[in-house]
């Protein structure tokens, strides 16, 4: 399952509300910039994590989330398919409680193992689409 309501609600409301977005960057084209302005209108922490380490909308940007030096809570992913296993594990690695993987994004034994750590997941969803039907 790519993302039952249970879990999908879970994340939204449950788990603290610092989100660091990988893949952000102040590109408005990019999909992660119009969804990461979606997370923070409805009052989540938007950490933008990209090679460049840019500030968007406001946030300091750092370049992996390793680099970051607070607790993330959520890391959702606008990467590539083929890197975002990398990504799933380095959330594990920081202890997250939870990876998103977005809207195209699949990677079926990443999945399973960032479940398999204990954390939530979900994949090929879009939290800017669920949050606001919560």
């Amino acid at each position: 399952m790519n993302g039952d309501p249970a879990t999908i609600r879970k994340i939204l409301t449950e788990l603290g509300d610092t989100w660091a977005v990988v893949g952000l960057s102040n590109n408005r084209d990019r999909a992660a910039y119009g969804v990461a302005r979606t997370l923070q209108r409805f009052g989540k922490r938007v950490v933008p994590v990209h090679p460049k380490a840019e500030t968007v909308h406001g946030e300091r940007g750092y370049a992996s989330l390793a680099e970051i030096p607070f607790k993330v809570d959520v890391v959702d992913v606008f990467v590539n398919s083929r890197l975002a296993g990398a990504v799933a594990d380095e959330a594990v690695a920081v202890g997250a409680e939870a990876v998103w993987f977005q809207l195209g994004v699949i990677d079926e034994a990443a999945c399973a193992r960032t479940r398999e750590a204990g954390l939530e997941m979900v994949m090929d969803r879009c939290p800017a689409i669920e949050i606001p039907a919560l």
